[in-house]
């Protein structure tokens, strides 16, 4: 795929991918506007899928996107979902309005999420980035996976995307510290960087458990690109961000950082949601950069290590107190 470059956009993908968008099912999570969510809803929605479930924690924002996309593409249907990640109890009252949809569901997209916040817990007693970022993701698709469609009179078999992020480079799982002692140890990128490796994990262990079903899962980097999710950091939480890239010896970070636009950021997005390209035997599991599926070598060992990803899901369930077995 080497006509994707750092510069394509989505809609570039999106028109390459058409045929696998029409008629699809999508539930993206994290939708608000000026967010990767809402871009790639608007990106995919002039191709026509039968339905867009717009997922988020403010319904006031979700339905603007959602009005959005009614310009652009009248004619496709859209719904709104109540989803706060952070808490264990709406997850799950989201997960049951979506089992209750007649649809079945082709791509479910895991983008939304939150970004190096000062420490906090979550009504569950669970550190924010690590409870919105992860384990709402977690929870929310064991719980709907059944509404997740595979057939084989399909084109494509239906796909899981989580977004993560290069930022994974900051930390792996700290599986006997993952809350930072209460917040007594935090640094919020490296809460930022588990969270983000906890994303590939999470894929690995789908692709394995889920692949026989035919279902694929992939994590990916959107690029690093100015959205509202970083609209509360200063230029002091930066320069902390470049400061642990030199401790770690992240040198490609320390000349600072090249962005992309919303519309280039969401390119990955699409290739990884559509393009048929991915393969279900080959590339389950895999890690996305610039709309191409990266080799294990491109890859720090901690974000695709198949032991850590299994570990991973069993302190899941550990937190959440269920197992959920395939």
């Amino acid at each position: 795929m080497a006509k994707y470059q750092f510069e394509t956009t989505g809609a570039e993908v999106a028109t390459d991918c058409a045929a696998s968008i029409k008629d699809k099912v999508v539930l993206i999570t994290g939708v608000s506007p000026g967010g990767l969510g809402a871009v790639l809803a608007l990106t995919i929605a002039e191709h026509a899928p039968r339905l867009l479930i717009l997922a988020g924690r403010n319904v006031g924002k979700i339905e603007k996107t959602a009005e959005d996309i009614y310009a652009v593409a009248p004619t496709v249907s859209t719904r709104i979902l109540k989803l706060d990640l952070s808490s264990q109890r709406q997850v799950r009252e989201a997960a049951r309005d979506v089992n209750g949809y007649q649809e079945h569901i082709d791509v479910l997209v895991n983008n939304s999420g939150i970004m190096a916040p000062p420490f906090e817990l979550t009504e569950d007693g669970i550190e924010s980035q690590f409870a919105t970022n992860h384990i709402g993701h977690f929870l929310f698709t064991n719980l709907i996976v059944n509404k997740i469609a595979s057939s084989t009179d399909r084109k494509q078999v239906s796909r899981i995307v989580n977004v993560s992020s290069n930022g994974y480079r900051l930390s792996p799982i700290r599986f006997n510290d993952w809350n930072f002692d209460n917040g007594k140890v935090y640094n919020p990128w490296i809460a930022y960087g588990q969270t983000k490796t906890a994303n590939m994990l999470f894929s690995k262990s789908l692709a394995s458990k889920l692949g026989k079903r035919g279902i694929i899962s992939l994590s990916l980097h959107p690029g690093t690109i100015s959205t509202n999710l970083a609209s509360s950091l200063s230029q002091t939480d930066f320069g902390d961000l470049q400061e642990i890239d030199r401790q770690q010896g992240h040198r490609e970070f320390w000349g600072g950082f090249n962005y992309k636009t919303l519309e280039q950021g969401v390119a990955t997005h699409v290739f990884a949601s559509f393009h048929d390209s991915i393969s279900l035997k080959d590339d389950n599991g895999a890690y996305l950069d610039n709309s191409r599926v990266l080799l294990p070598e491109e890859v720090g060992s901690w974000g695709r290590d198949e032991v850590e990803a299994e570990k991973l899901w069993k302190l899941s369930e550990e937190i959440l107190g269920e197992k959920f077995e395939y």
